[in-house]
């Protein structure tokens, strides 16, 4: 037996070598067009070499809660969206030549929260859940352990070097992952105030116009309005107005599409606040701008007052993450969508030569895929029946043990769920049987197991992607805060 195994293998080499050496193709499958195609992919790979120039640029961009699962909705989505089957589509950071896979686990969680992640990320250390800029030595909401425990964000080492820095986010900019920019914070939820007697540090927001002034962030824009002042809608408990102080600091205030389009792009400093929590969901914007446009314009002011010293921007699609948490899966693929759009422009807008991109995710969700369903089957319907004839579906739906069709994706838990809480307090259930119509419907909560009022996140990897200066350093399987090494290195190498 391991003779004729190796015998065959020996003549699978001499055809494929002929193959590759440009010589008459033996093999049958020569021809074929994914044959040819990985034959090609091959040839690429050979002809990449790596960039080893020290990074002018440092752009981070973080989509969160979009782990590998749920990028391989968004892409299935996005590629349907172009009249395709979907999965055959390639998402502007997947063409990027460099990827990892990311363990990002907190070091007391092994599902992480967004603090901790975005920690890891922007410092270089991983920490707990629920912490911002701070080591694991800092006790979630105990303000007597801050001092001694700091640690420097990017934002900061690139400001010492004499860069430009800003944050962009569709979620509030106090929230967890654009807060790593700038924050020391022992809770994360201390955004517009910090409990009586925590004399340690400041609220989130004012240590973000502290940053403004001091010349470490110079551009941010998301959400968060109601946690820079006082008045009607606003949650400041010490009367003072952060938007004022921003402008008196001579920062350029956006809160629509109109002063945002306003905006000079000049190395004035920009604060954008354009709604009083998060941004709208991509499905729902309205007079606030896309991410894309906000990526655009950002680096565009950073560039330009940067010069030759570059610039380092963080970019989060915050709403990816809160979609997942409502189990509603059409809208967590259009924001993805957007997300995707502000990779490429970011893409667009700078050079490979001497900008490192570095495309990932904080954490993953609980979402999950059924089986089996036939090419096409719409990400957001039902799971339809394998053609064996043919290569788009059968057009009929699989149906489950409860003679009940299923839809392509759902989640472990959820508002979804299909237990029902009992007036007795007890849970029970049995599935709806839902329609395509039903299921496609841009309110859909996908189906869950588990009953959530919020769906959470989960442990596995996420991905990383990155092209530029030494984006071949991210390989393998690495610790969540090695990322930061790696925008570290590049920016610094000589």
């Amino acid at each position: 037996m391991k003779t004729t195994i190796a015998a065959s293998v020996l003549a699978l080499t001499t055809a494929t070598s002929s193959f590759a050496g440009g010589h008459e193709a033996t093999l049958p499958q020569a021809e074929n067009a994914w044959f040819t195609a990985a034959q090609e992919r091959i040839a690429a790979e050979l002809e990449k070499r790596d960039n080893t120039n020290r990074a002018l640029n440092v752009i981070l961009m973080i989509s969160d809660g979009n782990g590998v699962g749920t990028n391989y909705a968004s892409r299935v989505f996005a590629g349907q969206q172009e009249g395709g089957f979907g999965d055959e589509y390639v998402q502007p950071h997947e063409a990027f030549p460099s990827l990892a896979l990311v363990k990002t686990y907190n070091v007391n969680a092994q599902t992480p929260d967004s603090a901790g992640t975005g920690t890891a990320m922007m410092a270089g250390v991983k920490t707990k859940a629920g912490i911002i800029g701070v080591t694991e030595a800092v006790n979630r909401g105990d303000c007597s352990t801050l001092p001694g425990n700091t640690v420097a964000s990017i934002n900061e080492i690139m400001t010492e070097m004499g860069k430009e820095t800003g944050i962009v986010s569709t979620a509030r900019i106090t929230h967890a992952t654009p807060a790593s920019a700038y924050a020391k914070t022992v809770d994360r939820n201390f955004e517009a105030s910090v409990p009586e007697g925590c004399d340690t540090q400041k609220d989130i927001a004012t240590q973000l116009i502290d940053a403004m002034e001091a010349g470490i962030i110079d551009v941010a824009m998301g959400g968060g309005m109601r946690n820079f002042h006082a008045d009607e809608g606003g949650r400041r408990e010490d009367g003072v107005n952060l938007i004022e102080r921003a402008q008196g600091l001579g920062a350029h205030f956006a809160m629509d599409q109109a002063t945002f389009e306003a905006a000079p792009l000049d190395g004035t400093p920009i604060l954008g606040l354009f709604e009083n929590s998060h941004m709208m969901y991509e499905a729902d914007r309205a007079d606030e701008p896309s991410l894309a446009e906000m990526t655009a314009a950002a680096i565009s002011a950073l560039s330009t007052k940067a010069g030759d010293n570059g610039f380092f921007l963080q970019v989060e699609a915050g709403r990816v993450d809160h979609a997942n948490h409502a189990g509603n899966l059409a809208r967590v693929v259009r924001d993805q969508k957007a997300f995707a759009d502000a990779v490429a422009m970011a893409d667009e807008m700078t050079d490979d030569a001497d900008t490192l991109i570095i495309v990932t995710a904080d954490h993953e969700h609980a979402i999950a895929f059924n089986g089996y369903c036939g090419r096409g089957s719409n990400i957001l319907g039902l799971c339809m029946g394998i053609d064996g004839g043919g290569v788009g579906h059968s057009g009929e739906p699989e149906l489950a043990s409860d003679g009940k069709p299923f839809t392509v994706a759902g989640y472990l838990n959820g508002a979804g769920s299909v237990l029902i809480e009992q007036p007795d307090g007890s849970y029970f259930g049995t599935r709806p049987n839902v329609t395509e119509e039903e299921a496609t419907d841009i309110d859909y909560p996908q189906q869950a197991l588990v009953p959530k009022s919020s769906e959470t996140h989960s442990g596995e990897d996420v991905a990383v992607y990155a092209k530029g200066p030494w984006a071949h350093l991210l390989d393998g399987t690495i610790e969540q805060n090695v990322i930061f090494h790696v925008m570290h290195h590049a920016a610094t190498v000589e």
